[in-house]
């Protein structure tokens, strides 16, 4: 893809004049100027075990976890081992995007995140046996599967060539400065460069030189160990410790036995770059991009050529991150692009204003070795210390902490960024986690959605001016702050804002993983769901809800934008009674879903 391909794809259009004034005044204004962008009737809210979308739409599962990659693929089985699950799509499918071939040939790539040992196995994780992990290895990383467009509608193709499932043991290269560095080098890899898999891969990002971007968030759940070892901070920081999450890797793959490889969590919690287009390529782990838990990797090309890409570290008190390339973006000249993401500067933010204005102005803080403290008093002897332990130099700069920075989307006019900040129990509780600015309510179990905009339009720019887009909340139940900023109402509240894409109009679609108990602080909010707001007027419609449990996660649109792709992920998580999608007694599982319009229309409007 060209430059100008890229920015259509990603969601290109003309620009938005965006309001000055804050986001309750911006609401207001919606009130009494309705949405042009919008236009489809809102939905209420459900507790309904299936997916719902506004009347003249239509969803329908295009692959579930377990369903055939290639013709050979045998059928989906609970009881299906490691072989069958390295042939099938893996488990709770999270960002993804379609690179179009031709009008009727595309290239989905999908995130795989995690696995629920409950439906994974029969025995539902008790007693795992070596072939248990490896199966369980297989259902993570990313799923690339070929479609085809028959009858007007997008469908999966088996027979596709391009057709290709990397896994936790998928060989990959470790590029940038931390490759090669001690803290990367194990008995099994005394380079420190060739890496083995990937895993926990949340959300994505694209490039406009036709490469996929997957982020590696919650590595640390998978390392453990049952010798007596002192892990340091530097450990504690990511959360590695002496135990895991329940999946028992480390007991039949000794990697992920921290006492036996230390380093081995030095090499997780990267941005993997992935050619969707030769099924021979290595995947590129990105070190100059920084090693946190990362959400996704929101890419734009600066109007000097620079690319920029915005980054969010999901973990309560973490930072909002960017990346400015070295070099510049050559249109049309693939092969030198392929390497921009090597090099360049990484960035931590700081947001300053006055108490209860919901905006103010910001800075980008450099994160180089010899630069703001980060030097050998501090405890970073080089640029790869840095980058291996991004989250001590961006704590060392003075980084305003933030309430779960995930998904982060760039608006069509190449101005205006977005992040969603999930939610954040421990906001105003933990010392180190004050209430501030950026992020003014304490506990938040809401979540809010915070915009910027950086000086002069020129996003490798050191300074910017924010403002809080939209606070979730319960007007039902709540007051002040709690009830949400005031373009939320009881007919489109929802908490814990996640996922977070534009289309090529400007309409910002909005996906949960929140609280779905329907009770207390969160009646009436139903099932998670995805929302589409016009962020010139701040208004708010419910589009669809999911089924039981399930987290709305990936987005991504065919290239006309009458095909909407999104992401069903765990339905019926911890044996929640979800039978979705096949009902009846079925298993719950994972679940891309296709959304058109009857009439054949464009999503949305």
């Amino acid at each position: 893809m060209n430059r100008r391909n890229f920015l259509r794809t990603a969601g290109a259009a003309g620009s938005v004049a965006f309001f000055a004034a804050n986001p309750v005044a911006q609401a207001v204004a919606g009130t009494m100027d309705k949405s042009k962008l919008i236009g489809f009737e809102a939905i209420p809210a459900s507790t309904a075990d299936t997916v719902l979308v506004p009347e003249g739409y239509v969803a329908e599962p295009l692959i579930s976890w377990g369903d055939a990659l290639f013709v050979e693929s045998p059928a989906f089985s609970q009881s299906n081992d490691s072989k069958a699950q390295e042939m099938q799509y893996g488990d709770n499918t999270d960002g993804m995007t379609l690179f179009p071939i031709t009008d009727t040939r595309a290239v989905l790539v999908a995130n795989n995140e995690y696995t629920n040992n409950e439906y994974l196995y029969p025995h539902q994780g008790k007693n795992i046996s070596a072939d248990d992990v490896r199966k369980s290895q297989a259902a993570h990383a990313v799923s690339i599967v070929e479609l085809v467009k028959k009858d007007g509608q997008w469908q999966v193709n088996r027979e596709g060539r391009l057709n290709r499932k990397l896994t936790a043991y998928t060989p990959m290269e470790m590029t940038g400065p931390a490759a090669g560095n001690d803290l990367l080098k194990t008995k099994a890899d005394p380079t420190g460069k060739k890496i083995l898999g990937t895993y926990n891969n949340c959300a994505n990002g694209q490039t406009p030189w036709g490469t996929y971007l997957t982020c590696e968030e919650n590595f640390n759940g998978y390392f453990a160990t049952d010798e007596d070892v002192e892990l340091g901070d530097t450990y504690k920081r990511y959360g590695v410790s002496n135990k895991d999450w329940g999946y028992d890797w480390w007991k039949h793959d000794e990697r992920f036995d921290v006492g036996k490889n230390p380093n081995e969590p030095h090499r997780f919690g990267w941005v993997v770059e992935i050619d969707p287009m030769d099924p021979n390529s290595t995947p590129k782990k990105r070190s100059a991009l920084g090693r946190f838990k990362h959400e996704n990797a929101a890419m734009l090309i600066n109007d000097d050529g620079h690319v920029v890409v915005y980054l969010g570290d999901d973990e309560r008190g973490e930072h909002l991150y960017k990346f400015v390339s070295k070099n510049k973006y050559k249109p049309g000249t693939h092969a030198s692009n392929r390497d921009l993401l090597e090099e360049g500067t990484l960035y931590v933010s700081k947001f300053d204003g006055k108490e209860g204005e919901m905006k103010g102005a910001g800075e980008w803080i450099e994160l180089t070795f010899g630069k703001n403290g980060l030097t050998p008093e501090n405890g970073f002897n080089s640029q790869a210390d840095v980058m291996i332990f991004a989250r001590q130099a961006a704590t060392q700069v003075g980084a305003t902490t933030m309430d779960r920075p995930e998904w982060v989307a760039v608006h069509p006019d190449n101005k205006h960024v977005f992040c969603t900040l999930t939610n954040n129990k421990n906001r105003g509780v933990k010392e180190n986690q004050p209430v501030n600015v950026a992020n003014p309510r304490e506990k938040n179990p809401y979540g809010h959605i915070i915009r910027w905009e950086p000086k002069g339009g020129d996003h490798t720019a050191s300074d910017f001016t924010w403002d809080i887009f939209v606070m979730a909340g319960n007007p039902e139940v709540n007051e002040g702050l709690m009830a949400g900023s005031a373009n939320i109402n009881k007919d489109n509240m929802f908490n814990s804002p996640d996922g977070l894409g534009f289309d090529a109009s400007g309409r910002m679609w909005i996906l949960t993983d929140g609280k779905y108990s329907n009770k207390g602080n969160f009646a009436g909010m139903g099932n998670n769901q995805m929302l589409c707001a016009d962020p010139k007027t701040g208004e708010i419609h419910r589009f669809m809800t999911g089924p039981i449990a399930c987290e709305i996660t990936g987005l991504t649109f065919s290239p006309d934008y009458k095909t909407m792709f999104v992401g069903i992920q765990h339905p019926g998580e911890k044996l929640a009674p979800s039978h979705f999608p096949e009902g009846g007694d079925a298993i719950p599982r994972s679940t891309v879903m296709r959304i058109t319009r009857k009439d054949g229309g464009v999503i949305g409007a």
